[in-house]
């Protein structure tokens, strides 16, 4: 035990204890007296600050900033997969074909407009369809 803390006594009613058991835990507190002690720091902060709005404020932010962050990796991740796998793709394609410029040209103007179109909802089986000229478009 730290020998800088002191041992209090403290009233609380069953719900209250019946609380703590359920959610110390899961805030990765070791103990029970751990949890009531970040609660009660949260608490006196919250009531020492100028302006109680301000220090939930701050506290929201930085919540919020780090589920950002969190989702911004993700997203970045996922990116890198998918960039990965597009060229994988594309390269593969490119060894098995051959097709001139102005061709690439006219198809990539014509994906540009269908990304656009659909909001990037695109399904191979226009893409197919498309190539077959069953939709009026030839490349």
């Amino acid at each position: 035990m730290d020998e800088n803390k002191r041992r209090m006594a403290v009233w609380m009613s069953p719900k209250t204890f019946e609380a703590i058991d359920k959610v110390y835990e899961s805030d990765n507190c070791k103990s029970k007296s751990e949890l009531i002690e970040k609660s009660v720091l949260f608490y006196l902060g919250y009531l020492q600050s100028t302006e109680s709005a301000e220090y939930l404020s701050k506290i929201l932010v930085s919540s919020m900033q780090a589920a950002i962050k969190e989702s911004e990796n993700k997203h970045a991740g996922n990116l890198f997969r998918l960039a990965v796998e597009m060229n994988i793709m594309m390269n593969l394609l490119a060894a098995s074909i051959n097709v001139d410029e102005s061709d690439i040209k006219k198809i990539r103007e014509r994906c540009m407009q269908e990304v656009k179109k659909t909001y990037g909802k695109i399904k191979f089986e226009d893409a197919i369809a498309y190539q077959r000229g069953d939709d009026g478009w030839q490349s």
